[in-house]
């Protein structure tokens, strides 16, 4: 057997079905494409969106809002979560243990209670978490980043 004599089984392909040959074929006059129109045509293709030239949805609903580009991203942390660390607790430690994602800045919220000390490093502190840090005997170190 050589290459050129490859061939597919017998049975296991389909000639492609011949249109637009005359009417004699059933394929013939629109060859299966129905009457005119767009679709009818080669080449169509309706964009993403296309509502057939009734006004999209997209451009119906009213635009709302607005982003504030220089808004900044936090992981928060609440204190409920930093129970098991021990004496200075920092940013590589916070990423560490899995609490913030690496190089994100990283805020300490107040829900919860703590009870050791623990000398914290973040990026922010709320109100309610400063407090309740200081008064466990605990300190807070503002990190920039």
């Amino acid at each position: 057997m050589k290459l050129h004599d490859l061939s597919p089984a017998d049975g296991s392909t389909h000639s492609p079905k011949r249109v637009g040959r005359g009417p004699g074929s059933g394929m013939g006059k629109t060859a299966g494409r129905g009457h005119n129109g767009q679709k009818s045509r080669s080449g169509y293709s309706r964009r993403r969106g296309f509502e057939g030239g009734q006004m999209p949805l997209v451009r119906r609903v009213p635009k709302r809002g607005f982003t504030n580009i220089f808004r900044k991203e936090y992981d928060v942390i609440n204190l409920d979560r930093l129970e098991g660390f021990e004496g200075d607790v920092t940013i590589e430690s916070l990423v560490a243990k899995g609490l913030a994602g690496k190089g994100a800045s990283i805020k300490i919220l107040g829900s919860g209670e703590i009870t050791q000390a623990l000398n914290l490093q973040a990026n922010k502190f709320s109100k309610t978490a400063q407090a309740k840090i200081e008064a466990a005997g605990g300190t807070c170190e503002v990190v920039e980043r």
